[in-house]
């Protein structure tokens, strides 16, 4: 969930400033715990990259880990070892983050670790080399994997031929070509102090990391800020893949939603809830509990900046795939024709406010919304504002947003599974 941001900020803990080269510092001191999650994010992601370089964002991403200067990949990986702490990262549609967990007495030795990985990686050929073998492993293993497959094959096609449905992991023919002339040229333009926010959440005071961040990032200069990018515009597909070794036919088949700037968001949030966001959801109850029609079923939201989709996933026997797909189109059809009971209505809330409020206990949660909520909204909020926001929601709400979501024509699907003669049309998906 992601709140208006035309709200009045009320949280006087949250700290933010800015350096001159444009870096953004922001800091939420929790003094009941022990530890400091810290995270550098960058303001780029797979939906950056031109064609030809598809996949580069996570490759850099891995090779950072790979040795700096000052740091072989060991050297890199003892020092937090050597003091309990965690070091992770992930690449993502629209940002890279690379973020480490330590008690707050080694705050400064994990941070300047951190620092040297985004500001000095070594890109050593050799190293390349090995990591191109790596991911052209994680590229095989999405393949082999059906949940993984049909999840990829709906995006790419969704948002074709926007950057937005290009994988994140680049494809085989892309990674293959990256040299370290290319790594480097693309890493000198994205990984600039005004495309960087670093946050930190814990017992940490924000005087703190503005000394350790200016330390190392204020002699950094700025890049040329992006030219403006269309709006990816979504596509009403079906894709079928048939793989004969698999058991289960492996659907996802989705539509339209809203960005995640979007005030009615929240509306969203209850919906996705309502439809397939946990065991008490219609999806689980009525195609699982009742049906017996699978295993695994769930709905899930991706929102982006200016763009979002609503999906299903569900996997089924062959021979009831075409009853499945018909009793999630039923479920589609009763959200937007019938209104939410109240007790329904109730109940999603509360599913959802137990998630926010327990998510917010921790750290490294804390860490990540603070970053979320600068580059999407310029601005904090606390869990009181998101509570206001999702209490806010109407039945009527829900409904309108089911109306405008699920209209003829703009149902999208993709199957993946030994078919076997399987076949599913635009008309069959009709709502």
């Amino acid at each position: 969930m992601e709140p208006d941001n035309n709200m009045p900020d009320r949280n006087h803990r949250v700290h933010t400033d800015a350096l001159p080269n444009g870096l953004v510092v922001i800091t939420e001191p929790m003094e009941h715990v022990h530890s400091v999650s810290v995270g550098i994010w960058l303001r780029t992601g797979s939906r950056c990259e031109p064609p030809g370089l598809n996949g580069i964002s996570h490759f850099i991403e891995h090779m950072v880990f790979k040795g700096t200067t000052r740091r072989t990949a060991e050297d890199i990986a003892r020092e937090v070892d050597s003091v309990g702490g965690m070091l992770d990262a992930f690449t993502s549609k629209e940002m890279v983050c690379f973020n480490t967990r330590v008690l707050d007495e080694h705050l400064p030795k994990a941070f300047d670790v951190l620092a040297d990985m985004v500001l000095d990686p070594k890109f050593a050929d050799d190293e390349i080399d090995r990591e191109k073998s790596v991911i052209l492993e994680e590229i095989r293993m999405t393949q082999d994997n059906p949940e993984d497959l049909v999840h990829e094959l709906f995006t790419q096609n969704f948002w074709s031929p926007h950057a937005l449905g290009k994988p994140i992991l680049g494809t085989p023919e892309t990674v293959s070509a990256f040299t370290r002339d290319t790594l480097r040229t693309w890493f000198k333009q994205r990984y600039a102090p005004n495309n960087m926010v670093i946050t930190a959440a814990g017992h940490l005071t924000h005087a703190q990391l503005v000394d350790l961040v200016s330390e190392r990032f204020a002699k950094g200069t700025s890049a040329s800020e992006d030219a403006a990018e269309a709006t990816p515009q979504p596509a009403s597909h079906v894709t079928l893949r048939t793989k004969h070794e698999l058991e289960q036919v492996h659907i996802c088949m989705g539509v339209p939603a809203l960005p995640m700037t979007d005030r009615r968001r929240f509306g969203v949030a209850v919906l996705n809830n309502v439809l397939g966001g946990g065991m008490s959801s219609r999806l689980f109850q009525n195609i699982r509990e009742r049906q017996g029609l699978a295993y695994a079923i769930f709905s899930e939201l991706n929102s982006y900046r200016d763009a979002g989709a609503l999906s299903v996933y569900a996997g089924t026997s062959l021979d009831t795939a075409s009853q499945l797909v018909r009793s999630v189109l039923d479920e589609f059809r009763r959200l937007r024709d019938e209104p939410l009971s109240a007790p329904e209505l109730r109940r999603a809330k509360d599913h959802l406010k137990g998630a926010t409020l327990l998510a917010l206990e921790g750290s490294g949660q804390r860490m990540n919304s603070l970053a979320r909520y600068h580059m999407y909204f310029k601005r904090h909020f606390t869990a009181q504002d998101l509570i206001a926001l999702l209490e806010s929601v109407t039945v009527e709400d829900v409904q309108q947003l089911a109306r405008e979501f699920f209209q003829p024509g703009r149902m999208a699907a993709s199957v993946v599974g030994n078919l076997n003669g399987f076949e599913l049309t635009q008309e069959q998906l009709a709502i």
